[in-house]
């Protein structure tokens, strides 16, 4: 008998019909690259609207696979002998992605991202995705890009000889076809003597490595960033771009190229990006040289566990800056990593003074939210976090903590695990 793991999404939405003008496209992790989840251009959801008589399910939608990425939304996509259509596009661990009616959950299509013989990834030894692997992270859309459209989805698959890949697919947002000669197998390398390497080169292991975090799309270039399988080693912190239109590899990083660990969890969240290019992200427990360099970096180009900003300009990867907590060893030690968390860049705003200010916000399982000057973000001194803009102490409730945050009209939200909204 051929097994089949059955999940389904739940549409919650307002029980009066919502046209296509009205609707809002959601097409990236949290709305928008600075993660904010803000969208200050819905007009359905307010009060008046939102009550017990007219808010509500509408229908259940049938999936294949467990969904672990955040559900898409494209408003007013053209759909052959359906016309105008909102479309809601939903990505599984079974390896599958499907474009649904948002207003009837009627599907348009459904495609497996496998190669003839393969099958989704087992769970390998970790019980944190089970029971298999396939699509974990949040795609990214542009709608700009391609014929109709295009939606960009890394999903692991495994062989009948019990290889593992990791692949960036290109779909076409009508019809789930592959576009710009995808997909393309991810792989990697760089320098670096870390737990990775071989004779001075740091390598990408498809086996060793699960697509977590959100994809990011920013000019022009689809960025992946990738976690362990729990601890289990070896591995070290990649960010890996591709060029969106031919899916050729841009650059690579490898945060702790002469160290090990140093994953990208974000609990699902994607790395932010700011109006000048410079993306943000929230390195999980690995090696840090608490040894500076005359610029106040790590001597060994160790980041682990660190409050990132990478740029991307000339096509080179690299980190431009950070925030390190002084007692960074120790929290190695008690994995209390602050990668357990997501990233959000704030829009400009002025300080007391009147001095406008780029700030940067994130946290994870030391339980402190740690809000950072993206024009100098603090680097590492033993003696205290006195370098960072501001931090929060004791913000969270409960170890080991993967809070995400939300912004809107001056307030910061946490949701954190086992508390309440904050």
């Amino acid at each position: 008998a051929r097994w089949m793991l059955f999940a389904f999404v739940v549409l919650i939405a307002l029980l009066t019909t919502v046209t296509i003008a009205a609707a809002q496209d959601v097409l990236t992790w949290h709305n928008d690259n600075a993660r904010t989840g803000q969208n200050l251009n819905e007009k359905i959801l307010t009060l008046q609207h939102v009550n017990s008589g007219t808010f509500g399910k509408l229908f259940v939608i049938h999936v294949d696979g467990k969904v672990d990425a955040e559900p898409l939304f494209v408003k007013g996509m053209q759909i052959p002998s359906h016309g105008l259509r909102n479309v809601l596009y939903v990505a599984t661990e079974h390896d599958s992605l499907y474009a649904f009616d948002a207003d009837t959950g009627s599907p348009f299509w459904h495609a497996r991202l496998l190669k003839p013989g393969e099958t989704p990834s087992d769970n390998r030894g970790c019980g944190q995705v089970i029971p298999t692997i396939g699509i974990t992270s949040t795609p990214v859309i542009d709608r700009h890009r391609g014929p109709h459209g295009t939606i960009y989805v890394v999903a692991m698959t495994k062989d009948r000889q019990g290889r593992y890949f990791q692949r960036l697919h290109a779909l076409d947002l009508q019809d789930g076809s592959e576009e710009f000669g995808g997909p393309v197998e991810i792989h990697a390398t760089f320098p670096g003597h870390g737990a990775t390497s071989q004779n001075g080169t740091d390598i990408f292991d498809p086996k060793q490595y699960e697509e977590r975090a959100a994809l990011l799309l920013l000019n022009g270039v689809v960025y992946t960033s990738w976690a362990s399988h729990c601890d289990i080693d070896p591995y070290n912190g990649w960010v890996i771009g591709y060029n969106a239109q031919t899916l050729k590899q841009e650059g690579v990083l490898d945060f702790t190229p002469n160290g090990e660990k140093g994953s990208v969890w974000q609990s699902g969240a994607g790395p932010a990006a700011d109006p000048q290019g410079y993306i943000y992200l929230l390195a999980a427990n690995g090696s840090f040289d608490t040894t500076l360099n005359a610029r106040g970096f790590p001597s060994q180009g160790n980041f682990g566990n660190s409050f990132l900003k990478i740029s991307t300009h000339g096509g080179r990867f690299s980190v431009a800056d950070y925030f390190t907590m002084y007692n960074v060893e120790a929290e190695n030690g008690r994995d209390d990593d602050l990668g357990s968390g997501g990233p959000l860049v704030l829009p400009p705003m002025k300080d007391a003074a009147g001095k406008t200010r780029h700030l940067v916000v994130g946290a994870g399982k030391d339980l402190s939210i740690y809000i950072a000057n993206r024009d100098d973000m603090g680097k590492f001194s033993p003696k205290g976090n006195q370098n960072i803009y501001q931090e929060v102490p004791h913000a969270m409730k409960h170890a080991f903590s993967r809070p995400i945050p939300a912004y809107f009209d001056g307030r910061l939200y946490y949701a954190s695990t086992d508390d309440t909204l904050r």
